[in-house]
């Protein structure tokens, strides 16, 4: 079949490419039996909707007939949307590694007819440059290759698929420690710039995931060190360029070491990783610009992020349920960064009188400070001004967002991905609890409806959703988020179907991902069928790793529960996991958090009618001021906690309200004041 096929794909990725002359194929079997029957190589090509090089190679290749016909000659092409199939990209992408290339996007594999990798290499120019041969010349060479080195070409697929497999094995280590875990984050500290924050060099990316472990560790140890750390990497992302100061949320990663030049692409899962560090930073710090960029940065993605059910939906459409999109391009009518940035002439002509003031705070120039152009930041200067000037500021921000909305704006690709869609749940829940704000909570509970209703088919979850149409298994990531989710928002409301929720998503992990033989959760289920190997990961990327999240979501399970098989896997997640090295355990952050709840979780337990002003107080108090690593329990009077929990039966004290707190299987005395709470919390 001579033609593009991707006209019928959900992907806004794969979408853009459906005009191509290239015979573009979605990932699947008919692809796969294709190859095998035209005895053709398979050119795969990965890469996702935000992507600026994707766009490049794009518009030089693959829109581009001479090219496109000499792809059509020589290969059957696959194109895959990295988002909706992580684990294809986990596979190639490791493989990739396996041949001493880096990868990135796009990915571009060479495969045999049965889908096994043998070379391959990321963008590739239309013509030499870079240091790069032409793309025409590469699918000549490769050809050739395939067909007249058939034996060479297998014995590089046997030795690569070993190799992958052996991936999937890790050799263990002596567990985790918290001289371990104290160890790790020392050797962290190497890495980061003491001056600009983030780590050393350029570019620079966010790393939520590895700053929040030397937050831990800050905590955990008083050192002084771990928490400048972080702040001057918030101080510094929260002031510079790779944060939209006039829409809200943070792009992907900064081209610079000073966080000045983003690349603009918005990812939902950065700004939700970053909202949940920023909120518990500010518990400490009391930051305004913390609390202020929270804030901006969710009222970002409720406003620009989200996705409604819609007519065609599977099930009851409700009103008031959405999810969140995945992520905004970086280029509009194909310049990179065109929506966001400003001539100085424009600032003046929309603010006015009050336009030197903002150019100055701002660091608006008549030649720009990138190309020209300016992007707004506020990197000269410390915090925030005083009231007055901010909401003169204010209000020409939003004089500016009301020019920037009628400028053609990046392309959103509103797909609803499970795992991303849990993080951006589990950080409404959790900002909700600490800033006291009820709507995001229920703005978390609506998404979180809207997940477990319309992305569920036959008891179990999908990976994506888009326009009432459900694709692709779920994978790790799903379940670990959606039940870490689930367990932050069982912890916000006390309501008993979050916690059962949990346990139902884990139970189906447990049954469809757990490696029975060796331990550790396969990214892909048991029936996966169209995949050469299952992937098994640990270390964290942009965003946590899927068997990190689970040590977490089973140390909670354990607590609330009392289950001892809970802390029976996440003890073994722990011992092949940790490998021999501090060095290694710097690259496993989430792990290593979760480690630490499972070993030293403080459990609050209130108990009280969640009506009366006393148990608001008592739960309150234990929001702001336990330690990370708490666990909170509402409980009502009538309820009962579960067999094995150390404050089973232990309810109010004389009629009134009180707290339990245990740590282990001990629990203090009853607190019914909720001062008295506060100055015990300040002494463990």
């Amino acid at each position: 079949m001579s033609r593009n096929l991707l006209v019928q794909e959900t992907s806004p990725y794969l979408l853009q490419h459906k005009d191509n002359p290239v015979h573009w194929r979605p990932w699947g079997p008919e692809a796969l039996a294709e190859a095998q029957r035209d005895r053709k190589p398979i050119l795969l090509s990965i890469g996702y909707s935000a992507c600026h090089w994707c766009h490049v190679m794009a518009h030089e290749s693959f829109e581009n007939d001479s090219i496109a016909a000499v792809m059509n000659e020589l290969f059957v092409n696959i194109k895959v949307d990295r988002e909706e199939r992580p684990d294809l990209d986990v596979i190639y992408q490791s493989a990739l590694a396996l041949m001493g290339e880096h990868g990135g996007w796009p990915l571009t594999m060479f495969l045999t007819s049965h889908g096994d990798p043998f070379w391959g290499g990321t963008y590739f120019p239309a013509s030499p440059r870079f240091g790069r041969p032409a793309f025409p010349d590469v699918l000549r060479r490769v050809a050739e290759l395939h067909r007249t080195e058939g034996e060479k070409i297998a014995q590089n697929v046997s030795a690569i698929r070993q190799a992958l497999g052996k991936l999937a094995q890790p050799a263990g280590g002596d567990g985790l420690s918290g001289e371990a875990l104290d160890s790790a984050a020392r050797g962290a500290l190497r890495l980061v710039d003491p001056i600009h924050g983030g780590t050393l060099g350029a570019p620079k990316f966010p790393q939520p995931s590895f700053f929040k472990f030397l937050w831990r560790a800050y905590k955990r140890t008083g050192s002084r060190v771990f928490r400048e750390a972080v702040t001057t990497t918030l101080d510094a992302i929260c002031q510079g360029g790779i944060y939209d100061h006039v829409g809200g949320g943070f792009a992907r990663y900064s081209t610079d070491e000073h966080w000045l030049v983003p690349h603009f692409e918005k990812m939902l899962y950065d700004n939700a990783l970053l909202i949940e560090l920023m909120a518990e930073v500010w518990q400490d710090t009391g930051s305004p610009l913390y609390a202020i960029r929270v804030r901006e940065t969710i009222d970002w993605a409720l406003r620009d992020m989200r996705v409604v059910p819609g007519e065609n939906a599977v099930g009851d459409s409700t009103p008031d349920l959405f999810a969140f999109a995945s992520a905004f391009d970086a280029d509009s009518e194909g310049v990179e960064g065109k929506y966001y940035v400003w001539s100085e002439e424009e600032i003046d002509s929309v603010l006015g009188a009050d336009a030197p003031v903002f150019k100055e705070i701002y660091g608006v120039h008549s030649r720009g400070n990138w190309e020209g152009v300016n992007i707004l930041n506020r990197s000269s200067f410390d915090g925030v001004s005083d009231d007055e000037r901010e909401a003169l500021l204010l209000r020409c921000r939003q004089k500016l967002l009301d020019v920037r909305g009628r400028r053609i704006p990046p392309l959103r690709d509103d797909k609803v991905l499970a795992d991303w869609n849990g993080l951006m749940i589990a950080a409404l829940a959790h900002a909700a609890m600490i800033f006291d704000e009820p709507a995001w909570l229920e703005a978390a509970k609506a998404a979180f409806t809207f997940v477990s209703r319309y992305m569920t088919e036959e008891g179990r979850l999908r990976h994506t959703w888009r326009e009432g149409r459900l694709r692709h298994a779920a994978v790790l990531d799903d379940y670990a988020n959606m039940a870490r989710a689930s367990l932050l928002l069982f912890e916000a409301t006390g309501e008993a179907a979050y916690l059962d929720q949990a346990q139902a998503w884990v139970a189906t992990a447990n049954k469809r991902y757990w490696d029975g033989l060796s331990g550790g959760y396969f990214l892909t289920a048991d029936d996966t069928d169209d995949v050469i190997t299952r992937p098994k990961t640990i270390a964290d990327n942009a965003t946590p790793n899927g068997n990190g999240t689970m040590m977490e979501v089973l140390a909670r399970l354990h607590y609330l529960t009392g289950t001892p098989a809970y802390r029976e896997r996440a003890e073994t997640l722990g011992q092949i996991f940790s490998g021999k090295s501090p060095e290694h355990h710097t690259n496993l952050p989430t792990l290593c958090n979760g480690f630490e709840l499972l070993e030293n979780a403080m459990q609050i337990v209130v108990v009280g009618d969640e009506h009366q002003e006393t148990t608001g107080s008592l739960t309150r108090v234990a929001v702001e001021a336990a330690p990370p690593t708490r666990i909170i329990y509402r409980l009502t009077p009538d309820a009962q906690l579960p067999d094995g929990h150390p404050a089973q039966g232990k309810g109010l004290v004389n009629g009134m309200p009180a707290v339990y707190l245990c740590l282990g299987q001990t629990c203090g005395l009853p607190v019914t004041d909720p001062e008295d709470l506060r100055r015990q919390l300040a002494h463990l």
